[in-house]
């Protein structure tokens, strides 16, 4: 009896698990702004290393949440202002096996480090249209107020 009763309390909290995983994705996907992608996290084995991921727009930052995770943080922050596009390929080599063929890889640099990302085609056309959104001037430079001068009338 003991073992059913394990064996229980196991399968229990696996279903809890799946639930929470699920349920948050949802509560990430309800405010809408929100696409599926994959983001390259380990390049120890060439063509390896790639997570399923959500990315959710929010003003000028791309917040990247693991898909399969229970943490409400984003795992990466993109700010907008200091991104820029370096590449952009199809997968390649040992990627096709997990990166489906209609999906683009853009290899990013921020201002800190590059990282690579790969979404499906029409997703990328959104990406590029937010991308370009930004307020004008070099990525991450941020446009200063022009201060006039106040005159006193009298």
């Amino acid at each position: 009896m003991e073992i059913l009763e394990v064996a229980g309390i196991c399968l229990i909290a696996a279903l809890v698990c799946l639930f929470a995983i699920f349920f948050r994705r949802r509560l990430l996907m309800v405010g809408g702004g929100t696409i599926r992608l994959q983001i390259h996290i380990s390049t120890l084995v060439p063509g390896r290393g790639w997570s399923t991921a959500i990315g959710q727009f929010v003003g000028g930052e791309l917040r990247i949440h693991r898909m399969f995770s229970f943490a409400f943080r984003p795992k990466r922050v993109l700010d907008r202002g200091a991104l820029t596009i370096e590449e952009r390929r199809r997968p390649e080599g040992p990627e096709r096996l997990t990166i489906p063929g209609h999906w683009v890889v853009l290899k990013l640099a921020t201002a800190t480090d590059e990282l690579e990302i790969a979404m499906a085609e029409s997703t990328v056309t959104g990406f590029l249209s937010w991308l370009e959104a930004a307020p004008p001037g070099p990525p991450g430079s941020i446009a200063r107020p022009v201060i006039r001068p106040r005159t006193i009338e009298q």
